[in-house]
């Protein structure tokens, strides 16, 4: 009975530790399963042969890129987050419920959060004091979303997001980073999905994907990271937002420590299990209120 108790203790620190450092979510905004395999994008294939995928995960309905975003950085649906619009509207404040963000640093206030964005709309998801940078396209920019006197427009390019996520995760090694890439999605809607700029938009995407996962090594610390790549929406025509499959599956990649190699994933996902994962793996408690579960399947 002696050795009970430091046994006890023991095992309550293995399982204490986070089973990854770092953890980077990476949305292609648009990024329609189908569309990417027929796409030149050497990182992401190369991730998804070596790591964990789906290309059939499922997104939320409406299936569009605010409130599909939201979920995935919420671990709920929108009928508990409730942000249903999909433009910058900074009279309607910020997201209501806790983001992956906001738990993190509950429980950990020492991690360091950032969001790196291609598009404004992504301030409804910044709750005061959860992200050490919001950084869109390079504009790190201070205070809430809500009540801010300039209102950016336009769209930042995914070689602009992905140098400003490159240099911040040399220099701050995030705990937890969002890094979106909109290429794909803006010719998608230009060309429509699948045409022949939307693929050149994907591949030019990958390729910033490329500098991301560069910065990871370059800081030392691929051996401690998890990156998962995924998407809000897939697309028809030149549009989403429809319950439809070409709109609502979307790719569900993991990559680094402790998941399974060359691995398909055959259970169910969902866009806000990324936030339940992410949570797991950094040793946050996952909330009951989530709908959302840790991919459990894709680690070892």
């Amino acid at each position: 009975m002696r050795f009970l108790v430091p046994l006890l203790a023991l095992a309550i620190t293995v399982q204490a530790a986070p089973r990854a450092e770092h953890v980077f979510v990476v949305s292609f905004d648009g990024g329609k399963p189908t569309v990417i395999a027929e796409s030149e994008m050497p990182t992401l294939k190369k991730l998804a042969a070596e790591g964990a995928v789906t290309w059939q995960a499922s997104t939320i309905f409406p299936s569009k890129t605010l409130p599909s975003h939201t979920s995935m950085m919420t671990g709920v649906g929108p009928d508990k987050h409730q942000i249903l619009w999909n433009d910058f509207s900074p009279i309607k404040g910020i997201v209501k419920v806790p983001t992956m963000f906001s738990l993190l640093k509950a429980a950990r206030p020492e991690a360091f959060t950032a969001m790196v964005v291609g598009k404004v709309k992504f301030r409804h998801l910044w709750i005061k004091d959860t992200l050490d940078v919001f950084d869109y396209g390079g504009a790190q920019t201070p205070g809430p979303v809500a009540g801010t006197a300039e209102i950016e427009k336009g769209k930042k390019p995914s070689q602009e997001v992905a140098k400003q996520a490159a240099a911040l995760i040399k220099e701050k090694k995030p705990t937890l980073a969002f890094i979106h890439l909109t290429d794909g999605d803006s010719a998608g809607h230009a060309s429509g999905w699948g045409s022949p700029e939307q693929k050149e938009a994907f591949k030019v995407s990958d390729q910033a994907f490329w500098q991301v996962m560069q910065a990871i090594k370059d800081a030392g610390i691929a051996d401690s990271s998890v990156v998962i790549v995924t998407a809000d929406h897939g697309g028809h025509l030149k549009t989403h937002g429809d319950n439809i499959p070409d709109d609502m599956i979307i790719p569900w990649v993991a990559w680094g420590k402790g998941v399974k190699k060359n691995f398909t994933i055959t259970a169910p996902v969902t866009t806000y299990d990324t936030a339940a994962t992410a949570l797991w793996l950094l040793d946050v408690p996952v909330p009951a209120e989530f709908d959302g579960k840790p991919v459990i399947s894709a680690f070892e």
